[in-house]
């Protein structure tokens, strides 16, 4: 299903779903005292992306130990690396194999077919 598509469905699907939720919810904060366990979980009560945030939990865990990666060029690379990781894992590719296949043939990659080795549009040839 295309990206359009997609978006044409949750916003004939959704988008009503969480407007009746979020007025059902902002009913209930008015009945419950501030400060209280349940105000508070009304308060906080996004919606979320849980996937993705399960999937960039071990970077978050490790941001204090990345604070110092030696130059802002460095942490620059370092968050590049790690995206290109986890956007492989995402689109259900070995994070190894993406890299050392894209690493590979970047140096002879056409610059206006870059976009192709992006883990979402990736094929591995060894496959």
């Amino acid at each position: 299903m295309s990206d359009g598509d997609r978006w044409r469905i949750r916003q004939k699907l959704a988008v009503p779903i969480g407007k009746t939720m979020h007025d059902w919810m902002l009913a209930q904060r008015d009945l419950v005292p501030n400060g209280s366990a349940t105000a508070k979980a009304l308060d906080y009560s996004p919606i979320d992306n849980n996937q993705v945030e399960n999937q960039i939990r071990p970077w978050a865990l490790g941001r204090s130990n990345w604070l110092f990666a030696g130059s802002l060029r460095s942490g620059k690379r370092a968050a590049a690396i790690m995206s290109l990781i986890q956007s492989a894992r995402m689109n259900r590719h070995d994070p190894y194999a993406y890299l050392k296949d894209v690493l590979t043939r970047l140096p002879t990659q056409w610059a206006s077919e870059i976009t192709d080795l992006l883990p979402h549009k990736w094929v591995n040839r060894l496959e």
